[in-house]
């Protein structure tokens, strides 16, 4: 490009094009920052029309019932969208997050259980599961990061891998059978809801995402994750340290999978070897129609919860109107190509501002 001056002492037809070319490109630029501000908007703005025609179709969907079955039922997709969203703002993808649900509540169910048999109380038994779950989950988390960066993989593959032995391994703790003998006050707690309406999962669901979008915007953390997703080169010479960054984000996708773990097993009280199959579609859905870009270097919490929404009041709408559960599948995955779609789009805008 040449230097400013010369373009100005360019008389005649010949600064003509450039002139015309410049005063151009302000409106690219103002509708690729309106697409960038507005994802959430839009994101929000279909959560609202969903709400509107399932409420119209079918008047139960405003009872207390059918909120306390849609806020439980997001509270899944939405722990695991969290710790996508931070891999997915560095421009990886975690698609173990399901099988890490899954692994980790066996796991700690599988101590509980254990130390039923050993002690009379509640408390330590309780405490040492959740401890056990949480460990797991944040390891399993941590081996995804150290298997991208040392050894240089890519984070497709990894996740992949470790999805397949995650799910292995819940049915080889337990030879496959689910495990219903877990202390009662867990269950108790998981279907405890606060004035009737406020669900004991679900507070701790919001709590996690208060702390994340505090992790993501406020502190360095955030800004090295941003950093690393928009241009991993520059973030290096800038001084961060990308491949501990990672296995960090990582390991706290993980262990945000492994509260989510937690969160299912206590809503049943039991832990189940179908538990979290197939949720990495649905949490990396919902990241995706919250406005994060899987190219890296964008997205928010916000985006992530309401794009949680969009996925669970549509898969519940859809059941109280009666319509078969193939087509729920149908309509996530067609979601998700829409939401990619206009991802695209704007990045093209981006690229041609």
């Amino acid at each position: 490009m040449s230097p400013p001056f010369e373009r100005s002492e360019a008389p005649g037809a010949a600064g003509r094009p450039e002139a015309e070319a410049f005063a151009a490109a302000p409106p690219t630029r103002h509708l690729v920052a309106f697409l960038s501000r507005a994802s959430t908007l839009w994101t929000l703005l279909i959560l609202l029309a969903l709400v509107i025609l399932f409420g119209i179709a079918s008047p139960g969907f405003f009872s207390r019932a059918n909120w306390l079955a849609t806020s439980q039922f997001a509270v899944e997709y939405l722990l695991l969208g969290l710790g996508e969203t931070f891999v997915i703002i560095t421009g990886g993808i975690d698609l173990s997050v399901g099988a890490i649900l899954g692994f980790s509540g066996m796991v700690g169910a599988l101590v509980m259980r254990a130390l039923i048999t050993v002690h009379a109380g509640t408390t330590a038994e309780i405490a040492a599961g959740i401890a056990a779950a949480l460990a797991t989950g944040s390891f399993v988390g941590w081996f995804n990061g150290q298997a991208i960066t040392r050894l240089q993989l890519t984070p497709f593959v990894v996740t992949l891998g470790m999805l397949s032995m995650c799910t292995g391994g819940i049915y080889l703790l337990n030879d496959g059978e689910n495990i219903g003998s877990i202390p009662d006050f867990v269950g108790t707690l998981g279907s405890y809801a606060i004035g009737g309406w406020l669900p004991v999962t679900v507070l701790v669901t919001a709590l996690a995402c208060v702390g994340s979008a505090i992790l993501l915007s406020e502190t360095r953390f955030g800004l090295r994750t941003y950093a690393i997703g928009s241009n991993p080169l520059g973030a290096a010479r800038a001084g961060i340290a990308v491949e501990n960054h990672l296995v960090k984000v990582y390991t706290l996708s993980g262990f945000l999978s492994a509260v989510a773990g937690l969160m299912v097993m206590a809503r049943f009280a039991s832990a189940s070897v179908q538990a979290g199959a197939n949720d990495e579609l649905d949490a990396i859905t919902a990241v995706v129609i919250g406005g994060a870009s899987l190219f890296g270097g964008r997205g928010t919490i916000l985006g992530t919860v309401i794009g949680s929404f969009v996925i669970t009041v549509m898969v519940t709408g859809l059941i109280l109107m009666g319509v078969q559960p193939f087509w729920q599948q149908v309509a996530v995955g067609a979601i998700l190509i829409f939401a990619v779609a206009i991802d695209q789009l704007r990045n093209r805008l981006i690229d041609a501002a």
